[in-house]
């Protein structure tokens, strides 16, 4: 027994040893591609010398010797966003290339599958050429930058660049120009929601036993209405012979995740509305929470001069930000810049569709996705005149596609001579609010609104290619549409000057939440599709309760919390709960709902993280949705799991009959508004007790609506999870100004995943004053002191300096790296 005793003993000691021994192994390699900041170096590439400069927080100031030129400072970004981001930009470049099976394996097949028929890639080295030589020579000299330091680190042994490359064999190529143009139509796809949102209205119009019903649970934007749509089955009456249609509903997954387009908040005011006389701007763009975050902060010192804000790596331009004389935020449009047709195959021959002049032939390729551990996959990539064919399993397209028919995808990004790349960099060279504007005609997608001020004046600009949409056209882009009629489709693109356009406003103050900008008969409407419904009262409020507004003012609105629709729905959902009925003996249902409407009662919506009514509120009108839903959708329910204050709004006002939603037609009793927010509170309570605890004064919001940055390779990879995810606990809701959007999962449906990974205020009565912070850190490196220095700043609503002096930088500078030209 002692001699096993002493084996086991000496087992258990060797295990240990050697984990040790592996850790430390691992922790070695790991930390070998963590960057040296501070350093002189000899690269190919520049002209010139080169100095990246980074202050205190690792924000990297790029300045040119004499002699230099701007392509060698954006030889120098391109250099520090691979020091920093490799990892995230190769990833990022196989993404848009649908290749990433090539390393992650069968499951990213479907995501490589429809980037591959999207043909991004292809079309982005297509509009390489379309760039103005300003551009191109920016875009090779960025493209150098990174594969100098892809040199640098196969000289010199560097860790392959990134702790990931361990773990993934991932082969880099060198970077190309196509490769930025690439990310921009990328960042595009991301941006852009309406083919998501023309699939659900099909999918829900089918699955409403009452068509007139859809208006309540996808309504439009507050304001005039528009016009009166057909119904789906109209225009495609195969679909209504086809029984068997209501059951591939019900057991349909969701369509997709609704709400995670890009969002936004903007606002500007000009000298008048300031209290310092000079030019105020805010910007906070809201996208999905990663770790590293989205944004890059940088600092270009080009021949116009110095240029600050956020960069997304593998884009060499700041995207958000500002130089000496102008800002520019920017917030996602909304514009309509998607269609879906229905195309109709040649049932003779499967290689032609129906176009308004007969037949024609489909223009097809095989290409090939390589899959690791698994046999290759070959697609056959099809397109139309009207874009490329999708296949119906993405999203669930064939239950919306009739028979002998397929579906195909119209969208402005997919041009071959998209000039997105030479505006976005021309833009930061603009000195004022009228050359900025000329400039943006140049972008092509995504669609944004820019927000602009220089020194005298504040404007907001859609930018973006608009479709050119004939007035004939059945669906008005809301539906599907016949591919193969002439009014359906696309006459080109409509004249810059038709891009909504808002310059020196006589209140002095301009701003978009990604709202309803106006109304305007169709087609030159813009949308019918908007972001946001609720955030923009808010904020109108905010802006009106002062007569001038400061640096701090600004910070104030971007950061509060208080949500406009907690204010609007509690008095109507808990119209007839509030303080009736008698006292309830204490531990049991009917106690807790009268503690929670108590709480309620007292409340002001504000989504602060230490209280517990913000999850009262939240829980309640989920449950009270998921109820009215239910039983009229079925499965497809699921694809609401995102609470609509519009919705429950129209129910319980009862606007067009939309109280109808409240009674369950599978039940014989005839259920009341009231009597559904009764049982929804239960219902929220239930689950509150289940997962968060019954004692309801103790709860905090801030413990179920945790910012969840999660490492989107490792951040399931038990152990390793706990050093690459962040994890904070975070104020604001779905529909405050403080964006923190909640997941709407069955599991820990609270979560904060989309939120402004950058915020930014300028002033421009002293711009050095200006501030700006982004939620986790500048570098990519979980090893690194910057993977999340930042994340705490970010949850606390504390920002960073946005100098543009040089001495400042250099002050506390944690290194300055001077690169040398070989040549």
């Amino acid at each position: 027994m002692a001699r096993l005793f002493r084996w086991l003993l000496r087992l258990t000691a060797g295990s240990i040893l050697l984990g040790l021994l592996g850790g430390i192994l691992v922790y070695f390699l790991a930390s070998q591609s963590l960057p040296n900041y501070d350093k002189e170096i000899t690269l190919p590439g520049p002209t010139a010398p080169v100095e990246i400069v980074r202050d205190h927080a690792n924000v990297p100031h790029i300045f040119g010797s004499f002699g230099a030129s701007d392509e060698d400072v954006f030889f120098g970004l391109g250099y520090a966003h691979a020091q920093d981001r490799l990892w995230q930009m190769a990833v990022m470049r196989r993404t848009a290339q649908g290749r990433l099976s090539e390393v992650f394996g069968a499951r990213t097949v479907k995501t490589d599958s429809f980037l591959r028929r999207l043909d991004l890639y292809r079309l982005a080295r297509s509009s390489v050429s379309a760039q103005s030589p300003e551009t191109l020579r920016a875009l090779e000299a960025y493209s150098a930058g990174v594969n100098a330091r892809l040199q640098e680190i196969n000289e010199r042994a560097l860790g392959r660049g990134a702790p990931e490359m361990f773990l993934f064999n991932m082969p880099i190529a060198p970077w190309q120009p196509a490769d930025s143009i690439a990310l921009v139509k990328l960042m595009a796809l991301q941006l852009s929601p309406h083919m998501q949102e023309e699939i659900l209205r099909a999918q829900t119009s089918i699955a409403l036993d009452d068509p007139a019903r859809l208006r309540d649970i996808l309504p439009d934007a507050p304001g005039a209405g528009t016009a009166t749509l057909p119904e789906y089955t109209n225009l495609f009456p195969q679909l209504q012979d086809r029984p068997q249609n209501r059951t591939e509903l019900a057991s349909m997954m969701p369509v997709a995740e609704r709400g995670l387009a890009g969002a936004s908040n903007a606002w500007a005011a000009a000298p008048s509305r300031s209290a310092t006389g000079g030019t105020l701007l805010a910007n906070d763009p809201h996208l999905k929470l990663t770790a590293p975050g989205t944004w890059y902060l940088a600092r270009l010192e080009l021949g116009t001069g110095g240029v600050i804000g956020g960069t997304i790596p593998g884009i060499p331009a700041v995207l958000t930000g500002r130089s000496q004389h102008l800002g520019w935020g920017i917030t996602s449009s909304y514009l309509d810049d998607q269609d879906l047709f229905i195309e109709k195959v040649n049932p003779d021959n499967s290689q032609q569709y129906l176009s308004p002049n007969g037949y024609k032939d489909f223009v097809s390729r095989p290409s090939i996705v390589q899959i690791k551990g698994a046999e290759p996959l070959t697609l056959t990539l099809r397109w139309t005149e009207n874009g490329p064919v999708l296949p119906g399993s993405l999203f669930n397209l064939a239950a919306i596609t009739p028979p002998g028919h397929v579906v195909s995808l119209g969208w402005t990004a997919l041009s071959e001579t998209d000039t997105s790349m030479t505006a976005a960099l021309e833009l930061m060279r603009a000195d004022s609010i009228s050359q900025a504007i000329e400039i943006g005609e140049g972008f092509v997608a995504p669609s944004q609104n820019l927000t602009l001020a220089d020194g005298q004046t504040v404007a907001m600009k859609t930018v973006g290619t608009m479709p050119d949409r004939a007035l004939g056209n059945q669906s008005q882009g809301r539906l599907p549409n016949q591919g193969w009629r002439r009014e359906n489709k696309w006459q080109g693109r409509l004249p810059y000057t038709a891009n909504p356009e808002f310059i020196d406003p006589r209140g002095g103050i301009v701003g978009n939440t990604n709202n309803k900008l106006l109304d305007r008969p169709f087609p030159n409407h813009v949308s019918f599709e908007w972001g946001d419904t609720q955030r923009i009262n808010r904020w109108r409020r905010l802006m009106q309760m002062r007569e001038v507004h400061t640096r701090d003012s600004f910070i104030e609105a971007q950061l509060d919390t208080v949500s406009y629709s907690a204010r609007t729905l509690l008095p109507l959902i808990g119209a007839n709960l509030w303080f009736t009925g008698e006292a309830a003996p204490s531990g049991t249902p009917a106690r807790q709902r009268q503690i929670a409407l108590s709480l309620l009662a007292e409340w002001n919506g504000e989504m602060n993280e230490h209280l517990p009514e913000p999850l009262i509120y939240a829980s309640w009108v989920r449950a009270l949705q998921k109820r009215l839903i239910d039983d009229e959708l079925g499965a497809l329910a699921d694809a609401f799991s995102r609470v609509d204050p519009l919705f429950l709004e129209r129910v319980f006002r009862d606007v067009d009959g939309a109280a109808i939603w409240c009674d369950v037609r599978r039940s014989t009793p005839v259920e009341t508004c009231s009597d559904m927010a009764r049982l929804a509170l239960d219902d929220a309570l239930v689950d509150i007790d289940e997962n968060y605890g019954n004692a309801l004064e103790a709860l905090r919001w801030g413990d179920a609506h945790q910012a969840t940055h999660d490492h989107e390779v490792l951040g399931e990879v038990p152990l390793l999870r706990y050093f690459v995810n962040i994890r904070q606990s975070t104020s604001g809701g779905d529909n405050t100004l403080q964006r923190g959007l909640t997941s709407a999962a069955a599991i820990r449906p609270f979560e904060n995943v989309h939120a402004a990974g950058y915020r930014g205020v300028y002033d421009f009565a002293d711009p050095d004053s200006s501030l700006f912070i982004i939620a986790t850190g500048q570098s990519g490196h979980f090893l690194s002191r910057f993977y999340d220095d930042m994340a705490q700043f970010w949850r606390r609503g504390e920002y960073l300096p946005m100098s543009l002096d040089e001495d400042l930088a250099r002050a506390a500078a944690v290194g300055v790296t001077r690169i040398l030209p070989r040549n």
